[in-house]
């Protein structure tokens, strides 16, 4: 016997998928929504609706935006010689909110995972090292995150990039974000005292 109405019940399978909740907050968020003005849902759901109908990848850093090329790619202030790898987008977030960094990015839409089956064919790595051949960059900046996947990621690029010197040339600085990150922690959590003196602190790798 089913209690729930089927329309519940598909949203709590809907909440369930997401990353990081369960079946309570599942249920809790669906129970929540039935309270909420019929406008308020609509509003919701349009959102939801055009997610992806109304963004972008940037075909230059693959950012998400409105254009392509990206808001930030397409800024004349922006130092097009320093790339800075992140593994997603919400982390440019966390790096612009430090106010000081000035250059572009590259976003590898994850890392190097092989228990989940991710290998560098499966990242935006291959692309990263085809942008490096256009002969301006002067830094590529390593920030993927401190965690074990995240340095077996950074150790992959700075690998490929050091065993094809024709690539990079002499004069490019491979640096990784230094002091200030903990090991283990995630740049989308950190704060922007903690990342501003990462970035100035960083090493060559």
């Amino acid at each position: 016997m089913r209690i729930l109405p089927r329309s519940i019940e598909k949203l709590i399978e809907s909440f369930e998928k997401l990353p990081g909740i369960g079946p309570k907050t599942a249920s809790r968020l669906s129970f929540y929504l039935l309270h909420v003005p019929q406008a308020q849902l609509d509003q919701f759901g349009e959102s939801v609706k055009n997610l992806k109908n109304s963004t972008v990848y940037c075909s230059k850093c693959f950012n998400i935006g409105e254009s392509d090329p990206c808001v930030i790619c397409s800024s004349p202030q922006r130092d097009e010689g320093v790339v800075c790898v992140v593994e997603q987008p919400i982390d440019i977030l966390s790096m612009e909110k430090i106010g000081k960094y000035k250059g572009v990015y590259h976003v590898l839409h994850g890392c190097i995972n092989p228990l989940n089956n991710i290998g560098p064919d499966e990242i935006k790595i291959a692309e990263m090292l085809e942008r490096v051949k256009g002969g301006k960059i002067k830094e590529i900046i390593l920030a993927t995150n401190s965690n074990i996947e995240g340095e077996a990621t950074a150790m992959y690029i700075r690998r490929e990039l050091k065993s094809h010197p024709d690539l990079i040339g002499t004069k490019v600085k491979i640096t990784r974000l230094a002091h200030g990150l903990p090991v283990g922690a995630d740049i989308e959590y950190a704060d922007e005292v903690t990342l501003s003196k990462a970035l100035e602190g960083r090493r060559e790798y």
